[in-house]
């Protein structure tokens, strides 16, 4: 196991790389779960394959590794209340969120700046983390800025400037 000092400085590292929120969604019986990644990556086009890892001891996880589909939610600029609400452990974290049903049943975030509905195709243990990959069966993009997270907060994607 890596040492203190070390964890620590890979924390600093994975802050100075900023990335956007991603809350991953499944449903059981008809009730919508879901949890906030932060481990999210494009694998392939041909086939069009992503991933996720979710980390085992996160409640969701059990739900997400029995289920074959998957809901990928990239939040819009002025969604950080609901990042907030989904980083959580435990609740009812649809209540009162605006969410519909994707072609599987898959929760969709009403407003999100775009969403992936998927097929998991496999499920690998990694250290902590299960990391599922899924084929993408779905897509949508809005046109509303992304929410990003960088140095420990949210950022306003649409406030970014040309480099």
């Amino acid at each position: 196991m890596a040492d203190d000092e070390l964890i620590d400085r890979i924390r600093a590292v994975h802050r100075a790389f900023p990335s956007g929120v991603a809350i991953v969604t499944t449903s059981l019986d008809d009730e919508p779960l879901g949890l906030a990644v932060n481990a999210f990556s494009s694998v392939s086009l041909e086939p069009p394959l992503v991933l996720v890892c979710v980390k085992t001891t996160a409640q969701t996880h059990d739900h997400l590794y029995a289920n074959d589909h998957l809901g990928v939610n990239f939040l819009a600029h002025d969604q950080g209340g609901i990042a907030m609400r989904f980083a959580q452990s435990g609740g009812d974290k649809f209540a009162d969120l605006a969410w519909t049903p994707g072609i599987a049943g898959t929760p969709l975030i009403t407003g999100a700046a775009g969403h992936f509905e998927t097929t998991v195709e496999q499920r690998l243990r990694a250290g902590t983390h299960t990391i599922f990959i899924a084929r993408v069966v779905d897509a949508g993009a809005g046109d509303r800025p992304p929410l990003l997270y960088h140095a420990g907060g949210f950022w306003d994607g649409a406030k970014l400037v040309a480099a």
